[in-house]
């Protein structure tokens, strides 16, 4: 991939998996939002046309070549960024359920406020109403869980659009959680004493497809989320236990 970097050094990450029918629009509104930006469309090894119709769009594609999943795939864009030296990078999921019209807010909440996360919310300012009843009583468990791990409340701890600087991207680079991301990485930032901040934004309904998590799988996703946070916490504690 070309290795010159656009104004602004920011880079905007689209991870999608089977997207085909929602992927065009997403590139077509984050070029609109933020012309200047290098958006690179990270394929999951999709099994429909989305590498296809974004390359048609004429933007970059890094098509993996096997399934990793959505942290895997986050994480591929993540290392792509920071090898390629940019300062900034915003995520946007393929499925059209995040408004790109809301990026320039996240990059300036990125540049000003000195955090380095970034998270668009539903909630915060807002009433989060595309959201599902299963999805909407995970989400105020989680807020219930991470709230003493993290000294703060968080609103939208499920959100995928997030922006992040070049510490957090460093970091990410590394070692990012796999399946489900989102929580876990915010657990991630309070090990290593870095700053969050929310940003309200609009949610929209997915343009085409289907979630992946399922009423049945939102089960599986809470017990394997809460493994993965308290894992998290155990590997700080003992590194402060062997300081």
């Amino acid at each position: 991939m070309n290795k010159v970097r656009p104004p602004g050094c920011l880079m905007v990450v689209i991870p999608a998996y089977n997207e085909e029918g929602a992927i065009g629009g997403v590139i077509r509104e984050v070029r609109q939002a933020v012309p200047d930006a290098r958006v690179v469309v990270i394929d999951d090894s999709s099994e429909d046309g989305t590498a296809g119709v974004a390359r048609w769009m004429g933007v970059e594609v890094l098509s993996l070549p096997h399934h990793l999943g959505l942290g895997g795939c986050v994480q591929a864009g993540y290392k792509l960024a920071f090898e390629l030296g940019y300062d900034y990078v915003i995520r946007v999921d393929g499925d059209g359920q995040h408004d790109p019209g809301d990026i320039p807010r996240l990059l300036e909440a990125l540049r000003t406020s000195g955090c380095e996360m970034v998270i668009g919310s539903r909630y915060a300012g807002g009433e989060g109403k595309h959201t599902s009843a299963v999805r909407g009583l995970g989400i105020r468990f989680f807020r219930l869980v991470l709230r003493p791990i993290l000294g703060r409340r968080v609103h939208d701890p499920t959100s995928g659009f997030v922006g992040v600087s070049r510490a957090a991207l460093e970091l990410f680079a590394r070692a990012f959680p796999l399946d489900y991301p989102e929580i876990e990485a915010l657990v991630v930032l309070e090990r290593k004493a870095f700053r969050f901040v929310e940003v309200p934004c609009r949610m929209r309904p997915r343009k085409a497809g289907r979630s992946s998590i399922t009423p049945v799988g939102s089960l599986y996703y809470i017990v394997h989320v809460l493994l993965g946070v308290f894992v998290n916490i155990l590997k700080y504690e003992g590194r402060r236990r062997r300081r």
